[in-house]
């Protein structure tokens, strides 16, 4: 039995090891750096994404992704490099200094006509963000209530053509140059409620808006086209290949899944908008 189950331990090493050489051959020669995967994220980075705002720590949901992707393309922890940008430079068209982007990127056509994204990594539930003054007053997890509050939202996400889509406002949004600018106003109460992908709507009601609530979700399904985050690279990039067939790996062996559920699971607890 012992030399059975050695030889079964020789096999799968052996088997893991040929599909890391053939995702790091795959790699050979793309990176910006020989043997070195460079992954960039946000100045700073933050919950849920990443903890401590120290991706290197593998701690939070892109962290830990942008690991398993770098292990399932043939790279050592030890071989992941991390940089910053902004999110609006990064996405400009032109040279990059990243071989890869994680912040909460969603794929649109009018992005894809500057840069290139890799496979969706994330599929993102939509929840309203609000206070609890305003549920107080009566406001409901119903798309019935939703309607007659005044909106605000970053118009530079998707989150504008998601609001009209979803819930039908009875009054035009106010838009707003960032998620800062929307919680402030949101503070001072020139908006009621405004839409966020979930976890960065967790974020702000716990961190940021002093007496947020995350009144409730829309599930991925409700949208015609689910707001799907992807890697940001830049246009062309010979390295896109081999990342999407890491992600398209880890994705059907169910590991992208067990990562959202370990980083993304306080999700669970936020009601369900019908």
């Amino acid at each position: 039995m012992k030399t059975l189950a050695f030889a079964l331990s020789a096999l799968a090493l052996s088997a893991g090891t040929a599909l890391a050489t053939e995702h790091g051959a795959c790699a050979d020669g793309k990176t910006l750096e020989d043997g070195v995967l460079t992954i960039a994220t946000g100045n700073p980075a933050f919950y849920p994404w990443v903890l401590n705002d120290a991706p290197e720590s593998k701690e939070g949901f892109e962290a830990a992704v942008a690991y398993a992707i770098a292990n399932a393309m043939g790279f050592e922890d030890d071989q992941v490099e991390w940089v910053r940008t902004s999110f609006d430079e990064a996405i400009q068209p032109g040279p990059k200094d990243f071989d890869f982007n994680m912040q909460q990127y969603s794929i649109t056509p009018e992005r894809e006509a500057m840069v290139d994204f890799s496979l969706p990594y994330y599929t993102s539930a939509m929840a309203v963000l609000t206070t609890q003054a305003m549920v107080d007053g009566g406001l409901e997890p119903t798309v019935e209530s939703l309607r007659g509050v005044v909106w605000g939202a970053d118009a530079n996400t998707t989150a504008v053509p998601m609001l009209q889509q979803i819930v039908q406002p009875e009054r035009d949004p106010l838009l707003y140059g960032d998620n800062t600018d929307v919680t402030a106003a949101m503070q001072a109460r020139q908006i009621d409620a405004a839409l966020f992908d979930l976890p960065t709507a967790l974020y702000l009601s716990a961190v940021v808006l002093d007496g947020g609530v995350v009144l409730g979700q829309f599930p991925a399904e409700r949208s015609e086209n689910p707001d799907q985050f992807g890697l940001l690279m830049e246009e062309g990039n010979p390295l896109k290949e081999c990342v999407d067939a890491a992600i398209a790996e880890l994705t059907e062996s169910g590991e992208l899944a067990a990562i959202e559920a370990e980083w993304l699971q306080d999700a669970t607890n936020v009601p369900v908008i019908e």
